[in-house]
C-alpha cells in the first residue's frame, strides 16, 4: 500500500510544532506541495534537509511551493528543531507513523531508522514526483526543486 505517482493525496491531520493541528486539506489544490518524510530531529542528515530546504525557501515561494517535514518526533522537540535552525515551514509529528504508512513510506532499517521519502504534490492534490535517497538527504531538495521547474 501506499501512493504512487498520478494518486490523489488523502487529507489527514496531524499537530504540527506549535501542537497546533494542521489538515493537508488547506493547501490541496491551491499549491505545490512538498511532503518530505525524515528520520529524527537534530540527526546530522535530517538537519542537513531541513537546512537545505530553508536555504532555498525563497526559490519554492517563487513556485508557489508549500514544504512539509514529517517524522515520528514529539511537537515540542520539532518546535526546538524548528527554532535552533530557524526553519520557515511546517513540521509534522507523526508519532503512531499513521501518516507514513498511509503514503507507504518503509523504514530504512526496521526498527531503528525511519526510511527518508519526498513526496511532490501538485495544484490538483495529485503525487507528481517521489524521491527516495535515505542518505544523501541534499538531493531531495535538489531534485524537488528541478521537478517544480519543469
Amino acid at each position: 500500500m501506499g501512493l504512487n505517482i498520478g494518486d490523489e493525496v488523502p487529507e489527514f491531520e496531524l499537530k504540527d510544532q506549535d501542537g497546533q493541528l494542521f489538515n493537508i486539506s488547506k493547501y490541496l489544490g491551491k499549491h505545490h506541495i512538498i511532503v518530505y518524510f525524515y528520520p529524527r530531529d537534530e540527526s546530522p542528515g535530517c538537519t542537513t534537509e531541513a537546512c537545505t530546504f530553508r536555504d532555498n525557501i525563497e526559490k519554492f515561494d517563487d513556485l508557489n511551493c508549500k514544504i512539509i517535514g514529517i517524522s515520528k518526533d514529539s511537537s515540542s522537540r520539532h518546535n526546538s528543531f524548528s527554532k535552533h535552525y530557524k526553519l520557515p515551514f511546517t513540521l509534522l509529528s507523526d508519532r503512531q507513523n499513521k501518516v507514513r504508512q498511509l503514503f507507504g513510506v518503509k523504514p530504512a532499517i526496521p526498527g531503528l531508522i525511519q526510511g527518508r521519502k519526498t513526496y511532490i504534490i501538485n495544484t490538483e492534490g495529485k503525487v507528481s514526483h517521489m524521491f527516495e535517497y535515505q542518505y544523501q538527504p541534499r538531493k531531495h531538495v535538489l531534485k524537488s526543486l528541478l521537478a517544480l521547474e519543469e
